[in-house]
């Protein structure tokens, strides 16, 4: 058996490594569980059994003079010498210089190396040690309770897993001063420590950054490395650093553990073919395949659960006797304690109930018995009714609390008026308007999560919902509600829910069972047109001339319709690219009636709060409070301006006196400077009759005086004139849906 074991030596002097443990409080105990030494006889007839205070049981054997053909240990890989020329003795494996201090059912704990660089106060390395471990041919591999641990103030080190490995494991320590050394840390201040997978083989080296000349030579002349037990070692902070025997202290004090097999690359399995030489064919044990699957595996014998011994000798495992050891035992008296094959069970002596068990029952005189276990399960049981009762009285209230609160919030938010115009409207054959419930829309929504919000605005927030029947739907929650206003808002309920246009987003129904009243609406897919004329990152939108056209046609439509054609005109106030959405076939439809007013078929005008958005917002209705038709024309200019330029209304990048679009615009239509702020397809598609008239268009629109302004039923005259001069000179119709290259 070729077994490596190799120390290299760089320094002018090399110091002796003695086995001491002084200044350590670290101690190497033997574990009072393993099975394998609970018996008297736990080595073969003949053999040695101890070396010093060292248990050695089979498969392990000391080859002593004399006794070298009694083949005392299982084969030569767990031969072990005794050096008694020391007192105690001490026990090594054969041809190897590593003392061993413990042997279990499954490790082998030895006595570790280190590597280790010294400096002195110059920088000049006094001392170079690296350490090498081969345990190729043995029955041993590195146990995973090392690891690998550098103490220094400017040290690296490095471990290699292999003789041909070039990827190293390692971690670095550095120290600015004495005072950032911690007691009990390895986290790199004079301490590191890191997990890794070394099997059979490794090198540890060290290196320094500045040869211990920074700061640290006063309290840190060298640097050490070494693979060991993680539980075994504590780092004392700076007198670690100090201490000039590190070095030998920790090879006694902090083992290396190796884990043992007795057939290296062999199964279970595989060794049960042959029963002879199957170590785990004696009674009572077991086998056990260790590292299955990977490589350098094997397998040990086990007692069975409940017996003790040595499983490798014969007659195998015994019976553990648990009644005759109280420790080993959770019966109420060792005296009704029966042991069997394996097992114990425990009794209760007669006049006795019970299971006889520490943790189960115990055992109650029958006389003086108190039934506490029916105590117990009573009062259990009563205990859980009463919750259970007071859970079901809180929900009952709860409960009823909500349906108050959500008839409340029904009248206050005009429900009864909004069911007496139902009626009215049924008996006239007018479908009705559909009131939806609170739990309805919560769950069309998800609870109104915040992945179904498609848009925030002044007036509320739109979520998407998907209602029981699979109609996708956009669902308004208002911001605040005029309860002044409930008879207002229920007869525009009414009216809109009547609006049926193809370019007029349809309200589908509302929910007046919340503190702020729902709308439902259509859903409609493809965005708004602001996303479309605006959000373009830096290209060019896909909107020809002619889809602008058409758009504005069909927007001007709705808005003329809802002027002129609804049963009570209907006033929109907030018209804006954000308020005019797309569908899947890019028609336009008007959105967002929560500014709209209605207006008296005898009134041409309603004063109100003035409402609207910056830079769409009509001036005159601005000054004076009066909404009419025309501040609605008003805005639809400037929508007609973004259409023609790109540009949107408020542009903090212009000119001061230009940053409203619409003055700018104007501006630059009476200094004939109209097609150096038109966007370039926009030129390029449009003939120069069309863009001029267009322009005029939206001049007339943006007049300062309300009356100077088209109706909207002229504006979509205007436009729709345009759109057949387009189709007369053989273009696509400009009124109807196009695809967009999206």
């Amino acid at each position: 058996m070729n077994l490596l074991l190799v120390f290299l030596v760089c320094a002018w002097g090399l110091q002796a490594l003695e086995s001491v443990t002084l200044g350590f409080n670290t101690t190497i105990k033997a574990s009072t569980n393993h099975t394998i030494m609970n018996v008297g006889v736990f080595a073969k007839p003949g053999c040695q059994t101890h070396c010093g205070d060292l248990k050695v049981p089979f498969p392990f054997g000391i080859i002593s003079k004399g006794n070298e053909d009694r083949n005392c240990s299982f084969n030569s890989g767990f031969d072990i010498t005794c050096d008694t020329s020391t007192y105690p003795p001490k026990a090594f494996i054969k041809h190897w210089k590593i003392q061993i201090f413990n042997i279990s059912d499954s490790t082998l704990r030895g006595s570790n190396i280190l590597a280790e660089r010294c400096y002195n106060q110059s920088g000049i390395k006094y001392k170079g040690i690296y350490a090498s471990f081969n345990l190729s041919g043995t029955p041993y591999t590195f146990s995973d309770a090392n690891v690998f641990t550098v103490v220094g103030c400017d040290d690296r080190g490095s471990i290699y897993q292999a003789e041909d490995d070039y990827l190293p494991k390692g971690c670095s320590t550095t120290c600015h001063n004495a005072e950032e050394v911690r007691e009990g840390e390895c986290l790199g201040t004079g301490c590191c420590q890191v997990s890794v997978n070394v099997v059979k083989y490794f090198d540890a080296f060290l290196y320094s950054y500045n040869n211990h000349t920074n700061n640290t030579s006063s309290f840190n002349p060298c640097g050490y490395a070494f693979l060991g037990e993680r539980d075994k070692f504590s780092f004392r902070g700076l007198p670690d650093l100090k201490d000039a025997a590190f070095s030998n202290k920790t090879e006694s004090a902090v083992p290396i553990v190796l884990d043992w097999v007795i057939a290296e690359n062999k199964t279970c399995a595989q060794a049960d073919q042959d029963s002879q030489s199957f170590t785990c064919r004696y009674n009572n044990s077991h086998c056990i395949d260790i590292r299955p699957g990977r490589a350098f595996g094997g397998y040990r014998c086990s007692c069975k659960q409940g017996y003790e011994g040595n499983p490798y000798l014969s007659p195998g495992c015994q019976d553990i006797d648990e009644c005759a050891d109280s420790t080993k035992n959770d019966c109420v008296s060792v005296k009704n304690c029966n042991n069997t094959l394996g097992n114990y069970t425990c009794s209760c002596p007669h006049g006795y109930d019970g299971d006889g068990w520490k943790n189960g029952s115990g055992c109650v005189a029958k006389s003086s018995k108190f039934p506490l276990n029916k105590f117990i399960l009573g009062m259990t049981l009563g205990f859980t009714f009463l919750i259970i009762a007071i859970n079901w009285i809180y929900c009952f209230i709860k409960k009823r609390n909500h349906s108050q609160l959500r008839e409340k919030f029904f009248h206050q938010n005009g429900g009864l008026l909004l069911k007496q115009q139902s009626i009215s409207e049924e008996s006239s054959s007018v479908e009705a308007t559909k009131v939806f419930t609170d739990v309805e829309l919560k769950k069309a929504t998800n609870n109104y999560a915040a992945d179904r919000i498609l848009g925030q605005g002044g007036h509320g927030v739109v979520f998407k919902g998907i209602l029981p029947d699979q109609r996708v739907v956009a669902i308004k929650r208002s911001k605040v509600m005029d309860t002044s206003e409930i008879h207002q808002f229920i007869n525009e309920i009414m009216i809109l829910t009547q609006v049926n246009h193809r370019n007029v987003v349809k309200l589908l129904g509302c929910c007046l069972e919340c503190e702020v009243p729902l709308l439902v609406y259509e859903f409609v897919s493809n965005g708004t047109l602001f996303d479309h004329v605006h959000s373009i990152d830096g290209g060019m939108s896909w909107l020809s001339w002619e889809n602008r056209l058409r758009i504005a046609a069909e927007s001007s439509g709705a808005l003329a319709y809802l002027h002129s054609a609804a049963s009570i005109p209907v006033i929109h106030r907030d018209v804006k690219l954000a308020n005019i959405l797309l569908d899947d076939h890019n028609v336009a439809k008007i959105s967002d009636f929560g500014a709209s007013r209605l207006i008296s078929l005898d009134k041409n005008q309603v004063t109100t709060l003035v409402q609207g958005t910056l830079g769409y917002l009509d001036p005159e209705y601005f000054h004076t409070g009066q909404l009419t038709d025309k501040s609605d024309v008003y805005s639809f200019g400037v929508v007609l301006a973004e259409l023609l330029t790109g540009r949107k209304p408020i542009c903090t990048e212009r000119s001061p006196k230009d940053v409203n679009l619409a003055t700018y615009f104007i501006t630059s239509l009476n200094e004939n400077r109209l097609f150096q702020i038109l966007e370039p397809r926009v030129v390029k598609e449009g003939t120069i009759d069309q863009l001029e008239t267009t322009a005029q268009l939206v001049k007339r629109c943006l007049s300062l005086n309300g009356e100077e302004r088209p109706t909207m039923k002229e504006v979509t005259m205007e436009l729709e004139v345009h759109d057949s001069e387009q189709y007369s000179s053989g273009t696509a119709s400009l009124l109807l849906p196009s695809s967009s290259p999206r």
